[in-house]
């Protein structure tokens, strides 16, 4: 009997080796990444790279190595409610990780019959997510997305009960491992074993909601909507929260402001997101202020751009401001840094901003 298996493949060191513990069996794996739209490496690989470098998904990148095609799903649309409604609640930040994960398998779980396999896996390591990953959450994940018994945990699967996979004789339970805990220790010495040396960094997780930083940036967003996070967000929203410094100038405005070169360019595309902010005369950042801003607003947003690079120096920088395809400019002295710094921007070496009183 030729054996089939739906994986979900993130593209990080865990799932892929569970895609190639399964293909070690024999297994045929057919992987799916679902796309949730709070990725952390949705577009930060566009921010840093050089115009013309080909850019390419984790996961597109995993299934080059292993040899198999990945299936990319969107789900944006239908995770909405998982983001501002999770039936478990969140984590340490804004992350619903038991909805997130139930809401994946239960979309991946009708793919079983559509592309005639057999069971699903995932790369879950026992204790490694302290929400998700235990032995509770886990069963409550398999129940509410219907596959009790379908879902095999390669990586763990020693600690767990046997699944219907293993039961049936589909996969070698033998051959399975028994991780455990936070350490990537025993994958990395795994993925050394399997040929498999090119990996994202192995202690990173994707998701953007589980970052405190960006917590903070999405609530602040939704505490100044009209709808709150009853008004779905567009895509372009999303990205300007993973990128740069953020600054709540008034109830009606915020402001962005690059921190690089490759931020630079992605803040000046995403230029009709609001008005775009520039110092014309000296080297400095890129910025968007986004929202309804009031001419109070715009001059302190343009003093806060100035106090970047050389233009701080000046007693006055001549700033570009863009706004609806008309150019403008004004001339503003920037602002003190020892005030920018006590608004709350700060860096760490994740370069993910840390929160402060006025920095989202």
């Amino acid at each position: 009997m030729s054996v089939r298996a739906i994986g979900l493949l993130s593209g990080g060191l865990d799932s892929t080796l569970a895609a190639k513990m399964m293909m070690d069996q024999g297994i045929e794996v057919h992987a799916v990444h679902f796309n949730t739209g709070f990725c952390l490496t949705d577009n930060p690989d566009r921010l840093r790279q050089s115009p013309g470098d080909l850019v390419r998904h984790d996961a597109l990148r995993a299934g080059e190595r292993l040899g198999i095609p990945v299936e990319m799903i969107d789900i944006y649309d239908e995770y909405w409610d998982v983001l501002t409604k999770p039936k478990h609640g969140y984590g340490s930040a804004m992350n619903p990780c038991i909805d997130c994960r139930s809401k994946m398998i239960s979309v991946a779980r009708p793919l079983m019959e559509d592309r005639g396999a057999q069971f699903l896996f995932t790369g879950e390591v026992l204790g490694q997510r302290p929400m998700s990953q235990h032995k509770e959450a886990m069963k409550t994940i398999e129940r509410e997305a219907g596959v009790a018994g379908f879902l095999l945990r390669p990586l763990s699967a020693k600690l767990l009960a046997p699944t219907i996979p293993e039961v049936r004789g589909w996969v070698d339970r033998a051959r399975l491992v028994s991780y455990v805990g936070r350490t990537r220790k025993p994958q990395m010495a795994m993925a050394r074993e399997t040929g498999l040396e090119e990996y994202p960094s192995p202690s990173g997780g994707c998701c953007s909601l589980a970052d405190k930083g960006f917590a903070t940036r999405l609530q602040d967003l939704f505490a100044h909507r009209p709808g709150g996070s009853e008004e779905r967000l567009e895509r372009t929203e999303i990205y300007l929260l993973k990128t740069g410094r953020h600054f709540r100038i008034s109830d009606g405005a915020k402001l962005v402001v690059a921190r690089d070169d490759g931020e630079n360019r992605f803040l000046h595309f995403h230029r009709r997101a609001g008005w775009r902010l520039e110092a014309l005369d000296v080297p400095g950042p890129v910025a968007i202020l986004t929202g309804l801003p009031s001419e109070e607003d715009l001059t302190l947003a343009a003093s806060i751009v100035a106090s970047y690079g050389p233009g701080r120096a000046h007693g006055l920088v001549r700033m570009g401001v863009e706004h609806g395809g008309q150019a403008s400019e004004l001339s503003i002295a920037p602002m003190d840094r020892a005030e920018t710094n006590r608004l709350g921007v700060h860096r760490n070496k994740s370069r993910r901003d840390q929160t402060g009183a006025s920095i989202q």
